[in-house]
């Protein structure tokens, strides 16, 4: 069976009603990064980092999969489908997705501040200060944040190199070292970005662009990989 590896960033999401870092009217806009998404921030004020994930826990949970992400759950009845997303939302879960590698964290998830393997599912939408883990230590979200490592990118780099298809979704391949894994895919892959502004991204070479939001994009290359 064919391998199809698929990379997807904020573009999938937003298509689903939430909100990406870097839009006019996304999250970014009512906070300063470096307080909401940084170690330093989160010893500074863990109470506001609490609040900002909370409030985006909150439209994660509320927020339901669409078109993409079903469409490359169906994928799956064809095809050894890989999916590595930026995102730390649980749509693809949700959709019905089975190999879901996440390379910067999962919203629902939260973990100690002692121990980066003790990980625990959030229990609804509110994490606070007080709630701790089983060794008493302040929980914190499951979040990789800037300037800490991405844990997962070498085992993502790994399934890149595997891919008889490789699928880019909705990234504009910018946000490092995430946007590396492409370097790691065989030049015999064939290789397709899909995106709303992919004919005005830096794409690497041997990329089929699609200029397509991903609603309509993914299920038109799902039937076209099926058929």
């Amino acid at each position: 069976m064919k391998k199809v590896v698929v990379f997807t960033g904020a573009g999938i999401s937003a298509e689903s009603g939430i909100k990406t870092f870097r839009a006019n009217d996304g999250l970014w806009e009512e906070y300063n990064i470096a307080e909401v998404a940084t170690p330093e921030g989160w010893r500074s004020n863990p109470k506001l980092v609490l609040d900002f994930y909370n409030k985006r826990r909150k439209q994660v949970l509320e927020a339901k999969p669409n078109m993409a992400h079903i469409a490359l759950a169906e994928l799956q009845n064809h095809f050894d489908v890989q999916i590595i997303t930026q995102n730390i939302d649980d749509l693809h879960e949700r959709s019905g997705s089975k190999k879901v590698l996440h390379l910067h964290g999962l919203i629902t998830e939260a973990r100690s501040t002692i121990g980066d393997k003790k990980v625990s599912k959030i229990d609804g939408w509110k994490l606070s200060i007080g709630d701790k883990c089983e060794l008493g230590s302040q929980l914190r979200p499951h979040i990789v944040w800037f300037g800490e490592a991405v844990p997962n990118m070498e085992l993502a780099n790994m399934k890149a190199e595997e891919a008889d298809i490789f699928i880019v979704i909705g990234t504009s391949l910018n946000v490092y070292p995430a946007a590396g894994i492409t370097e790691f895919v065989s030049d015999d892959a064939d290789k397709y970005l899909i995106d709303p502004n992919a004919d005005k991204l830096n794409v690497p070479n041997g990329f089929k662009i699609i200029v397509s939001n991903a609603c309509e994009g993914v299920p038109a290359l799902v039937n076209k990989l099926i058929k």
